[in-house]
């Protein structure tokens, strides 16, 4: 999660303005302390008022214009380029992945139009390739930042931002909002992967035209369809569109947007105890639903993967 820890072009930019401000910020501060300490130990000398104010003049004009006015110019100098390389701008050659991340409370909708694929909760990106990640909300502001790929954008609802990233190397990285959109703001938790190009391909190739014939058996079919499936989509099974898209659940490393590990255990403990784990969530309770159910249930889940 560490910007100074880069992992694309886009980032080190970033790292590199963040080293410089800390830099000269440095600086400033030995120089102001400096003098502060110069002018607590000197001797009072005498001077005339005319002489005090050209003093005052000097300072006023020097500290309070100048080198504020040098600073911030400088300051964009080194900023407006490393803005402009995360703008969606034209290129040459391939063209960039275009990736589609709508911000919910609090789960991330991950879906990549050019394959019809979608996701939730997981970035999936080719490394060395630029992607455009066109992000917005379904309710309150968010906010997209992956630390060692980029900057960060605003999610805002009804508005469509656009930026860009690029992963020098193949590899898992961690996004995180970054803007307060509620109690469980913390626990929206982005998992990053960037893959080598054909492992890319092969992994949204399996997820493309993705459908299930089979869904749970007996009754605990008749419960997801009847709760789950309203809210959650499983293709060819169901096709809820309010809530995280489960028809690659079981390859996904965490449950809840960064909550618990995707696992047996993992799995059976969301099922059981969401509301505690993940206090505000959208999923109503399950206390209704005998454990041998919920169990059944679970089992399926974990058979969904291309």
């Amino acid at each position: 999660m560490s910007s100074l820890n880069p992992a694309s072009p886009m980032a080190r930019q970033v790292a590199n303005v963040w080293w410089g401000m800390f830099a000269f910020a440095t600086l400033v501060l030995v120089a102001v302390s400096a003098i502060w300490i110069y002018a607590m130990v000197r001797k009072p000398r005498e001077t005339s008022e005319q002489e005090a104010l050209r003093i005052n003049r000097r300072w006023v004009i020097g500290g309070g214009i100048v080198l504020p006015s040098v600073s911030i110019i400088v300051l964009l100098i080194f900023g407006i380029p490393t803005g402009r390389n995360m703008l969606p701008l034209p290129v040459e050659g391939e063209q960039p992945l275009r990736v589609e991340v709508t911000g919910h409370q609090w789960w991330w909708e991950v879906h990549y139009p050019d394959s019809g694929v979608t996701t939730a909760n997981q970035l999936i990106i080719p490394a060395g390739r630029l992607v455009d990640v066109a992000v917005t909300s379904a309710d309150v502001i968010h906010s997209f930042w992956v630390p060692r790929l980029g900057g960060k954008m605003d999610m805002l609802p009804g508005r469509t931002n656009v930026i860009r990233l690029q992963a020098s190397h193949a590899g898992v990285f961690h996004g995180q909002c970054s803007e307060f959109c509620g109690l469980q703001h913390a626990q929206m938790k982005l998992h990053v992967e960037a893959l080598e190009q054909s492992q890319f391909e092969t992994w949204l190739a399996a997820r493309t035209d993705l459908s299930y014939e089979k869904g749970a058996p007996a009754e605990a079919g008749q419960v997801f369809s009847d709760r789950c499936g309203q809210c959650h989509r499983v293709a060819g099974i169901t096709d809820g569109n309010r809530a995280p898209d489960l028809s690659d659940l079981a390859t996904r490393p965490t449950l809840g947007a960064g909550v618990i590990d995707n696992s047996s255990e993992g799995l059976r403990r969301w099922l059981n105890e969401h509301k505690t784990l993940k206090f505000g969530n959208g999923m109503p309770a399950h206390d209704d639903i005998p454990p041998q159910t919920l169990d059944q249930i679970a089992d399926w889940l974990e058979t969904l993967a291309p």
